[in-house]
């Protein structure tokens, strides 16, 4: 799972914003740990580019999903570093892009649309009923229907993995929940001398995090995944996680 939230601090004698990047992962024994942060001028292509080369230089390996949103760059970097994985473009966001997309009195009755294919059983089903929300909004909505049917297959891809993963893998959901956290912390201090200084305070926060969800409780169960080839050769695979609504 690999999100981005923002802190201002002050480079040159001005005040710029900053991207604060995490990525979190679910290990071979099903506990969350967060694998990398960084504080980066803007969430370019480079960026995450340099991030991901960083962790598979630290031995990340065998991953099998990439839960983000849909930003661009980001999407090229991953496509370009963890080629075999699927991604799975977070569904909340999804639908708060699509609830942009129409009037304050449409909203209700699109999100009850949307959130009914992500309940089907399968992925099939959820296709069907993908198809069905197209046609459905296609008359009075014609921008909005082909939007949905360009993007919603990309949200789809938590169905190819065990049902009791799904809703912890298919969303950035649990990261976001964390970014709060940091968010709460990091309000305090308002604007950050310089960058080393953001990136320790946010550094703390997730060693801190970290040691939490390792000692706590299984995050996934990884007996439900298929061997890869990977565990067959004795080395189990490092996947990426999503709680609450991601994983790998």
């Amino acid at each position: 799972m690999v999100d981005a939230r923002y802190e201002h601090v002050r480079i040159g004698g001005q005040v710029v914003s900053q991207g604060v990047l995490i990525v979190k992962g679910v290990r071979e024994d099903g506990h969350r740990e967060l694998l990398a942060v960084d504080v980066a001028d803007t969430e370019s292509e480079a960026t995450y580019d340099q991030l991901f080369r960083h962790l598979k230089e630290r031995g990340l390996h065998g991953v099998r999903l990439v839960t983000s949103d849909d930003h661009r760059g980001l999407v090229a970097a991953i496509d370009r570093h963890f080629q075999g994985a699927a991604w799975q473009r977070c569904y909340v966001h999804f639908l708060r892009n699509a609830g942009g997309k129409v009037a304050q009195k449409h909203r209700k009755a699109l999100t009850h649309d949307l959130k009914a294919v992500y309940a089907a059983p399968d992925r099939a089903w959820a296709l069907d009923l993908a198809r069905d929300v197209v046609e459905r909004w296609s008359a009075s909505h014609p921008g909005l229907a082909r939007w949905i049917e360009d993007g919603i297959e990309s949200t789809l891809a938590h169905f190819a993995f065990p049902e009791a993963h799904r809703r912890k893998i298919r969303s950035t959901n649990g990261l976001e929940r964390f970014n709060q956290e940091i968010k709460r912390r990091t309000r305090v201090v308002r604007i950050f001398p310089n960058r080393e200084a953001c990136l320790r305070l946010v550094t703390a926060l997730c060693v801190e995090q970290s040691e939490d969800w390792l000692s706590g409780k299984r995050h996934l169960d990884m007996s439900h995944l298929e061997p890869t080839e990977d565990t067959a050769r004795g080395t189990a695979p490092a996947t990426e996680d999503g709680e609450g609504d991601m994983a790998a």
